[in-house]
């Protein structure tokens, strides 16, 4: 059996661990640049708050509903959610990190009556990280999306489901759209109706291998673990990335060089420090800005670059980034956003160098694990390269940003008896 256990709208979750007075209130998060809604608490979909919609359009109805508004807080969420995978990782061995807020657990081999479990990993979860889940397990991956689904929208689950018999998956099945089932699309849902598949039912039912023709392999499994049978195993170890990608807008416009270099480099040292914790290297990168798409005289620049050997080397990283955007650059326009992306990757612990070319020194390695490693102890950002600017008035706009209570010692909530 296999328990997938999600948490409940889980941006608006971590601001109410540290704020108790917002539990049972609504509460949305803002995305990059406070522009749009991308989560929300369950009060505030009650209320009718849409997802994804611009802030400024529905500002005013947050404020008439005394709704709690948030930037994001990215430094929290991913110390809550390292919390509840230690916590979930009590519960079994074999774990695999689906998401920032779910996990798989193999649950094979427990003794313990799987309800009584579900319900002890919610109990543990609130006291010990005050953050709410939902737990499904099923005989399979997809059957346990399906009961976390259901645990979370029938209030008789009281937040647990468990499909441990045919008959229990096959009652569900049967009142599931095809689109909610795992890895089904609105357009691959699309396609399925010229099969007369509507739900997951008849999807569950359907002749694996006339589906196969009209989709892929994928949705053939998709079948058989609608049936019970487990076809896709745990990934204990995340597989690493092929292409590493960071791209943010800008807070304000940038109409001079400066800010784009500036930020280019930040979003150079930050795809490079991704690159180091999946221990590759990198040869070739990727750069680009552009104005906003939706004002007059549209302009967008970018292309692709190579470094002299492949590294993980932030100033050799930023150096070529820097570079390549002050080429790019073109005055007269107001840039909007713009990304560095590396994209020809290697495994570092495999990579053969060039005979004529030594390629990065063992100095370097030295000195980006200890800048990398004062960087965990003490905090993002507190050795950082000087092109990255000081104050960074381009900075995305976090105009509601939260505390970060748990990554910041000057954020530490403060006890007083």
């Amino acid at each position: 059996m296999i328990a997938l256990v999600d948490c409940n709208s889980f941006y608006a979750s971590c601001h109410q661990i540290f704020r108790p007075d917002l539990r049972g209130k609504p509460v949305v998060v803002l995305s990059n640049n406070d522009g749009f809604i991308v989560a929300r608490s369950k009060e505030a979909k009650a209320i009718g708050i849409p997802d994804l919609e611009p802030f400024f359009k529905i500002e005013h109805m947050l404020r008439r509903h005394n709704v709690a508004i948030f930037s994001s807080n990215y430094p929290l969420y991913g110390d809550i959610s390292d919390r509840v995978m230690v916590t979930l990782q009590t519960f079994s061995p074999r774990i695999e990190v689906y998401s920032i807020d779910e996990m798989f657990l193999d649950l094979a081999g427990m003794q313990d009556d799987l309800k009584t479990l579900g319900r002890e990993i919610k109990i543990r979860l609130w006291e010990h990280v005050r953050m709410p889940v939902g737990v499904g397990i099923a005989p399979s991956k997809t059957l346990a999306k399906l009961a976390n689904k259901a645990a979370k929208k029938i209030p008789q689950c009281e937040g647990v489901c468990v499909l441990d018999e045919r008959h229990k998956w096959e009652w569900l099945l049967k009142r599931t759209p095809v689109t909610g089932v795992w890895g089904v699309a609105k357009r691959l849902a699309r396609r399925l109706e010229d099969l007369r598949i509507y739900t997951a039912w008849d999807l569950a039912t359907a002749n694996p291998k006339v589906v196969r023709r009209a989709s892929s392999i994928n949705l053939e499994r998709t079948i058989e673990e609608l049936n019970g049978r487990p076809c896709l195993a745990l990934e204990e170890v995340p597989p690493a990335k092929k292409q590493i990608y960071c791209t943010r807008s800008f807070g304000s416009r940038a109409t001079t060089v400066l800010p784009v270099l500036e930020a280019v480099s930040l979003y150079a040292t930050r795809a490079t420090e991704k690159l180091r914790r999946q221990h590759h290297l990198a040869l070739t990168m990727h750069v680009f800005m552009h104005t906003s798409p939706f004002e007059p005289n549209f302009h967008s620049a970018s292309t692709i670059a190579q470094l002299p050997f492949p590294t993980d080397d932030t100033r050799e990283i930023v150096s070529l980034a820097r570079a390549v955007a002050a080429r790019l650059y073109s005055s007269g326009h107001a840039y909007i956003k713009a990304g560095v992306g590396l994209i020809e990757l290697f495994d570092k612990k495999h990579h053969q160098f060039d005979l004529l070319q030594p390629g990065q020194s063992e100095k370097t390695d030295k000195l980006m694990v200890m800048v990398d490693e004062i960087n965990k102890r003490k905090g993002r950002g507190t050795v950082f390269l000087a092109a990255q600017g000081i104050t960074k008035p381009w900075a995305m706009r976090q105009k509601f940003k939260s505390p970060e209570y748990t990554t910041r010692w000057s954020d530490f909530p403060v006890v007083r008896s």
